[in-house]
């Protein structure tokens, strides 16, 4: 039977991951982007999360590979003011260390504040081929996103500019939130960005900070991304995050780079 979703709620705080989590690196393990957005849906859906707030920033860090396999959630909440809150996140699988930790800081939000008006920046997903991410797997988690490059492509080196579109749930039997759709792409600027050759080096992100100043309107993200390779094995991609109607944020990754 084929996997729905990134992942299905067995039990209060535990979720059973599918195959549509995999990442390119390794049959066992999981992309930064499904485990991201799990992170993402308990922030907003955890027992007594305000209605007024939203997240504006999340930083998420990977510890270690986050397997395909049973993880537990924990939460608590680091600080809870009156305009602004910070929420903490765990992923454990079975054997009891933690391999994802987020951070999501969220603000109180008011219909009667200023705006800066959008401007579309890109040209829309209709208008563009479709073009799968290649990995060295059949299903993972580039079957379970629609992608469609503006610019670049998955094994083009150099920036890229990319569409994305979730085509399964986050969480089995939910749709997914603005917030997921955004976190669920953004672990992926590394790899659409990369410069090196993906036969010779491993660079690997080992977090993923995401700034929102509003949420994606409607399903599609892009992501206009660069990498940056600073020597001694460091790098940065850092992403621009729109939807159809302009920018909405940016995403920032570190990256670990080495010779396979």
């Amino acid at each position: 039977m084929h996997a729905v979703a990134f992942f299905v709620q067995v039990d209060d705080g535990r979720y059973e991951s599918t195959e549509l989590t995999r990442g390119p690196w390794d049959a066992g393990a999981q992309h930064g982007g499904p485990p991201s957005a799990l992170a993402g849906h308990v922030v907003e859906t955890r027992s007594g999360a305000r209605s007024d707030m939203r997240v504006t920033r999340m930083t998420v860090e990977l510890m270690r590979p986050v397997p395909i396999a049973p993880l537990t959630v924990a939460t608590r909440t680091v600080h809870s003011g009156r305009s602004v809150e910070v929420v903490e996140v765990t992923l454990t699988p079975d054997d009891g260390k933690p391999v994802l930790r987020a951070t999501a800081q969220r603000i109180r939000v008011a219909d009667d504040a200023p705006a800066d008006e959008p401007t579309p920046q890109l040209p829309p997903p209709s208008e563009i081929a479709p073009h799968q991410f290649e990995f060295p797997f059949e299903v993972g988690y580039h079957t379970a996103l629609e992608t469609r490059f503006v610019r670049g492509s998955f094994l083009e080196p150099g920036p890229a500019v990319c569409w994305t579109r979730l085509t399964v749930p986050i969480v089995d039997g939910l749709l997914p939130s603005p917030l997921g759709r955004v976190l669920a792409a953004a672990d992926s600027g590394n790899g659409i960005s990369n410069v090196l050759d993906f036969d010779k080096y491993l660079f690997v992100n080992p977090d993923l900070t995401v700034a929102l100043h509003r949420y994606p309107a409607g399903e599609w993200v892009a992501l206009d991304s660069r990498t940056t390779l600073g020597g001694a094995g460091v790098g940065v991609a850092d992403t621009t995050l729109h939807d159809q109607r302009g920018p909405i944020g940016h995403g920032l990754q570190s990256l670990f780079i080495a010779r396979r």
